[in-house]
Parts: C-alpha cells; sequence; structure tokens
C-alpha cells in the first residue's frame, strides 16, 4: 500500500493506530524456577545479560512509537503483545524514554504457559478507558495424559474514544510438532475466540470486535480462514498475503501469522471506521546483511545473539474518527 506524504491536517490527527506486535522473547534476566526460562539468564546458553536485555527493551520501545506513523505521527492507542515473560518486563518497556510520555497502561496476567511467555495488552489512558479484562485459558492433554499448557486468550473491553470495542489478544499454539500435528490446537482456540465473543458481546451488529494476535497460522489456513473468520468479521491481512507480504521468514518463506481481523460494522457505523492495514516493516525492523537481509532483524537466531529487534514485524490497522453529530 503506498502512502501519500504525512501532512498535519485535521482530517489525519483524527486517524489512531491499532497495533500487535510479537516481541520475540522479552525475558527478564532471572531464572523462575517454575517455568523454562533457564536460557534466558546470564549463565544460560543464550547469555542473557541485563546489557542485552535493556538494549532490546530501547529498541522494541522505539519500533512501537513510530508503528504506523504513515498516517499518524503518534504511537498506537491500543497494542496487543505476545512473548513477555512478566508485567514487570511490559512495565520496563512503557517505561523507557521513547514510550513513557504516552501514558500507556498494561493488562497482563500470569498464564500457564510452560515457557513463562504471554500476551499483553497495552492501551493510551488518554484515548482508552479500560472496562474490564479477562484471562481465558486453554489447554491439552498429550498422550502420555500429561497436560500441555498453552498461552492464555486475553479479553479487554473498554471505550475507545467513547466508542465501546471488545479485544482479544491472542498467541496460539506453534508449528513445532508439525502444522498438521498441531493444527487441532490452533483449531481449538479459535473455537475458543469464538465462544469469548458469545459470552461478552450482546449483539455482533451493534458492538465491535477486534481480534488480534500471533495465531501461527496463515490468513488462508483452516484454522483462521475455516473457523475464526466468520461471516461477522473482514480479516484484511488476506489481501497482504495474497500480496506476498509477511512478518516472519522461514526458510526463505514469508509467513503471516500476525494478523488483526475486526467486525465488519468497523465499515459502516459508530465513531471509528476502517481506514487501511499493514505490515510495518521499516528499514530499521531489517536484517542488513547476509543470507537473511530484508527479514526481521531478530533478536537471536538458534543461540546466536545478533542484537536484534524481533523476528517478527508489528501489524496494524488505521481507524479514522468520525465527527460526532449533534
Amino acid at each position: 500500500m503506498i502512502f501519500e506524504q504525512f501532512n498535519m491536517t485535521e482530517k489525519e490527527k483524527d486517524i489512531y493506530t491499532i497495533a500487535f506486535y510479537n516481541l520475540e522473547n522479552l525475558f527478564d534476566t532471572i531464572d523462575d524456577p517454575d517455568t523454562f526460562d533457564d536460557d534466558f539468564t546470564p549463565d544460560g546458553v543464550k547469555k542473557w545479560t541485563p546489557r542485552r536485555y535493556k538494549k532490546k527493551i530501547k529498541r522494541l520501545a522505539r519500533a512501537i512509537s513510530t508503528i504506523g506513523d504513515e498516517n499518524t505521527k503518534h504511537p498506537p492507542v491500543v497494542l496487543g503483545i505476545a512473548e513477555v515473560e512478566t508485567f514487570e518486563v511490559v512495565k520496563d518497556l512503557i517505561q523507557d524514554k521513547n514510550l513513557v510520555n504516552y501514558n500507556y497502561g498494561i493488562v497482563h496476567y500470569d498464564s500457564p504457559d510452560e515457557r513463562g511467555i504471554e500476551v499483553a495488552f497495552l492501551y493510551r489512558k488518554k484515548y482508552f478507558e479500560l472496562l474490564e479484562s479477562k484471562p481465558y485459558a486453554i489447554h491439552f492433554k498429550r498422550n502420555d495424559g500429561s497436560i500441555d499448557y498453552t498461552r492464555d486468550v486475553l479479553y479487554v473491553k473498554g471505550n475507545l474514544n467513547g466508542e465501546l470495542i471488545h479485544f482479544l489478544v491472542n498467541h496460539w499454539p506453534s508449528r513445532r510438532s508439525g502444522t498438521d500435528n498441531s493444527e487441532y490446537k490452533r483449531i481449538a482456540v479459535a473455537e475458543l475466540n469464538k465462544k469469548i465473543i458469545k459470552e461478552k458481546v450482546q449483539n455482533i451488529d451493534d458492538e465491535k470486535v477486534i481480534i488480534m494476535g500471533d495465531f501461527n497460522d496463515n490468513p488462508t489456513d483452516k484454522s483462521i480462514k475455516g473457523s475464526l473468520l466468520t461471516e461477522d468479521f473482514y480479516n484484511p491481512m488476506e489481501s497482504l498475503f495474497d500480496k506476498g507480504m509477511g512478518t516472519s521468514n522461514h526458510k526463505g518463506e514469508w509467513c503471516l501469522f500476525d494478523q488483526i481481523l475486526f467486525s465488519k460494522n468497523f465499515y459502516t457505523s459508530g465513531t471509528h471506521l476502517y481506514e487501511n492495514a499493514g505490515v510495518y516493516s521499516k528499514h530499521f525492523l531489517k536484517d542488513k546483511f547476509g543470507k537473511y537481509v530484508e527479514n526481521p532483524f531478530r533478536t537471536y537466531k538458534g543461540n546466536w545473539y545478533k542484537g536484534g529487534i524481533s523476528d517478527h514485524f508489528p501489524v496494524y490497522v488505521s481507524l479514522t474518527l468520525q465527527e460526532k453529530k449533534e
């Protein structure tokens, strides 16, 4: 998508960014005996030191502060994030000098994920009034009878510039055991999202809903197009994927696992209307050299410390704030 040069007109001042970003293992450096975080300690195999942690925080905060700036010149009013270890690391992130002046609030819950990585929801208090939040847990049984825990689905309800919107933040089970072998898990979490919407949304025609996350599936995969994407929702990421765009790269192939879906009434009614969507892939977010050039500039490749930002690009949608009629 081509954007015109930014001029600070009244109309453009009223465009707001909603974004999602997988932060690639934003761990602190402290060993938690209850999770498998040993690699991300100074003595672990990744040699995760306070200096490296602070560098990652700084670079992530800078990236977040510029998401969607083609339209708005200010950072997202709402941001879903994945792969954060604790509330404290999220707090460190929003207190960085690149973000502290924007007065972000945090919604975060500890989850039973075995690695200790979770999702969170950030919102600028100037624009978003938090009304309700709740984590929804899901787990699976392994063949030996043990429990396979995954990340919660985070539900958040609030008023954005006075308009009620429901948000769901996701990080679905990975493909590590094989795409086909793990597909049923992602379909199960898709069904959980639909259950939450049915429970929390009184009338999908009147109330707006945004579903975001790292789904570990592409927009055309069964868990998304066959399950999550009901007739009430639109997925702008599918057209981006059709154009060859992606947020992560695996063995030379682009994947668009990070997506934002929204209820179709963002096209027709209410205070905020859909403007556009994009993958945020500015030059400073990309690897500059070697075989991974133009890929997301990641922090680690295996146990090799590259010193980058994240192995994912963020995604965003832009919403235009309509003038309220008297």
